[in-house]
Order: structure tokens, then C-alpha cells, then sequence
């Protein structure tokens, strides 16, 4: 990724690849790259499905990136966010963070997970054998 390159913010029915997102971000100032990846977890659950309110949630997740950035000087933040209906082991998020220094990589990386939990608007409705749930 040159210094000009833009971060990628996305929210995709589609599953993503990890190693094409940390390829496209290294980059010669950047000594760290810090991945988060989220998947449905088999908590008693068969699978899941996330709604979003697609417009709001781009706008929110450029906000706590533009932030992460430049409270964390980061280099580049990508997320990527699932919804749809999704299966135990699916992805359904992706946050990559590229820094000077690990330090900062993995506490902006940390940041913007939870801020991703506390302000974007993403449902989650576990799905059951004995029925379905919104959490």
C-alpha cells in the first residue's frame, strides 16, 4: 500500500481474505500490521444473522476510523463487516491496523473493535434450536 492509498471501510453479504488485506496494507513505514478477526462462536447457537442499517453504519465506522488514526497515529485501519445469515466458524469482522510501532497497531485495533460494539448499528440474531433471539 503507498502513503496515498486509501483505508477500506466495507460491509459485504461476501466473506473476505484476510491475507489480501495484510498484503495490500504493508508498506515501508508501517513495522506493525494487527489483525482482529471475529467469527461465530458454537455457543449453543446454529448460526446467526446481522442487520444493519448500511448507510448510518459507513458513515459511523469511517468516524471511529478517521479517530483510531490519528489518536493512535496509525498508518491505515481496513474494517470489513459481515451480515446476512452466517454459520457457526463464518467470519464476521475484520479489523486491520498498520502503525510505526506495535504499541500503537494493536491499541488502535483494540479501539476500534470497541467502539464498533458500543456505536455502529449492527443486530445480531442468534438462531437456535429452540428458537431465535436478538442480542
Amino acid at each position: 500500500m503507498t502513503p496515498e492509498a486509501q483505508s477500506l471501510i466495507e460491509i459485504s453479504e461476501k466473506d473476505f481474505s484476510i491475507e489480501k488485506v495484510v498484503a495490500r496494507l504493508k508498506r515501508p513505514d508501517a513495522g506493525a500490521v494487527v489483525t482482529f478477526l471475529g467469527t461465530v462462536r458454537d455457543d449453543g447457537i446454529s448460526g446467526m444473522e446481522v442487520e444493519t442499517y448500511r448507510e448510518v453504519a459507513l458513515e459511523e465506522l469511517e468516524k471511529i476510523r478517521t479517530e483510531a488514526m490519528d489518536m493512535f497515529d496509525l498508518k491505515s485501519v481496513d474494517v470489513i463487516h459481515r451480515v446476512g445469515t452466517l454459520s457457526v466458524g463464518d467470519d464476521i469482522v475484520l479489523i486491520v491496523c498498520t502503525a510505526a510501532h506495535r504499541h500503537a497497531a494493536f491499541r488502535g485495533c483494540e479501539h476500534v473493535l470497541e467502539e464498533i460494539k458500543r456505536r455502529a448499528p449492527f443486530w445480531k440474531k442468534e438462531i437456535r434450536t429452540e428458537g431465535e433471539r436478538w442480542v
